[in-house]
């Protein structure tokens, strides 16, 4: 076991000191795009200052024949792009393929410097976390990369699952987690066909009345609320955040928005979007609702230092309810700073 002493030192000599602390940075949408395709490549000066993250994606989405030619293309595109505030992710092959290899090696080497998190599909325990680990940070002294490079995991296996508590920790590297609904459900060998959201058979159903042959009430459940429940809690124990992954049915804007929003409930602090119609609901969904933050702020300012209780409009506040406002304050600070109009929106609620 290694000593705790060591855990934040570099993996590799003159690799960069590993962060501390996870940087929290607006990530509200992680925007999908393949970096091989040139329409797609063409719209990235567009796309970038709409988005939180932009990702270029290398694996399951691409074909086989194609994976060089979007990792040339990724290449390609950050050093030819200024992102300014928005941040520069990519997702690379999984670990047992013959191309994450060459990922790691061309990107790092290549544009590591504009590279701010690397997204690891499948990851299954701790191991492929130190994997990555040691290689990103050889790499990084190899190429001179000055500050170390996050990694991301995607919770996408009934064994990753199991493990995800000892993903969450696995390095000081860890920026967070994301849920992949669709392979974790193949792994689970659930009976759902959808890439997230919920099911119409996944329901309860009312308890008869007197009338036993009458139509009965049903409600549709969450097939992903334990799953996200535990991935958030595993996150929150190890400082870094979690994420809502894929809702495939792009033409049902309304359901994708809520299952965002159940998972910003639960905790998570953004999703992926995988068409620009999604991008508006992650936004949306993702920052707090002016009235929230208004009253957040409302019952900051009454409670003082947080200690004691008070009464707000009928309502008993106390350290416990003055930890969860500034959890909504803070977060709609940070937001704000990057978004000017959602900053007005802001202010105009705290003046009602």
């Amino acid at each position: 076991m290694r000593s705790a002493k060591d855990f934040f030192r570099p993996l590799a000599v003159g690799a960069p000191a590993p962060v501390r602390e996870v940087p929290f940075r607006p990530s509200r949408m992680i925007h999908f795009f393949d970096p091989g395709n040139e329409k797609m490549a063409a719209k990235v000066p567009t796309i970038a200052p709409q988005v939180d993250v932009l990702l270029g994606n290398l694996e399951d989405a691409i074909q086989a024949d194609r994976k060089e030619a979007a990792r040339a293309g990724l290449v390609d595109i950050a050093r030819s792009t200024e992102f300014g505030d928005t941040q520069l992710w990519t997702r690379i092959n999984s670990l047992d393929s013959p191309w994450a290899l060459d990922d790691l090696l061309t990107l790092v080497t290549e544009i590591g410097d504009k590279l701010d998190v690397i997204m690891v599909p499948k990851v299954e325990g701790a191991e492929d976390i130190h994997y990555v680990d040691r290689l990103l940070a050889q790499l990084e002294a190899k190429a001179g990369v000055r500050r170390p490079i996050l990694v991301h995991a995607i919770l996408e296996t009934a064994t990753g699952v199991a493990n995800v508590e000892e993903i969450a920790g696995a390095s000081p590297r860890m920026q967070g987690i994301s849920l992949g609904p669709a392979d974790l459900a193949a792994s689970r060998r659930m009976k759902t066909t959808r890439v997230g959201g919920g099911h119409p058979g996944y329901l309860v159903r009312e308890d008869p009345g007197a009338d036993a042959d009458a139509p009965r009430a049903t409600y549709q459940q969450d097939l992903w609320h334990y799953t996200i429940a535990r991935m958030v809690d595993a996150c929150a124990a190890h400082g870094i955040l979690p994420y809502y992954g894929p809702f495939g049915d792009i033409r049902d804007t309304l359901a994708c928005e809520d299952q965002f929003r159940n998972a910003f409930l639960l905790g998570c602090v953004g999703a992926w979007s995988l068409h620009p119609v999604q991008i508006a609901i992650a936004k949306k969904v993702f920052s707090p609702a002016p009235a929230d933050v208004a009253w957040a702020r409302k019952v900051i300012d009454a409670m003082g230092d947080g200690t004691g209780a008070v009464m707000i409009d009928g309502k008993m506040q106390d350290d416990a309810t003055y930890k969860q406002c500034l959890v909504v304050a803070e977060l709609a600070d940070t937001l704000a700073a990057r978004d000017p109009e959602l900053a007005e929106a802001y202010a105009a609620a705290e003046k009602e």
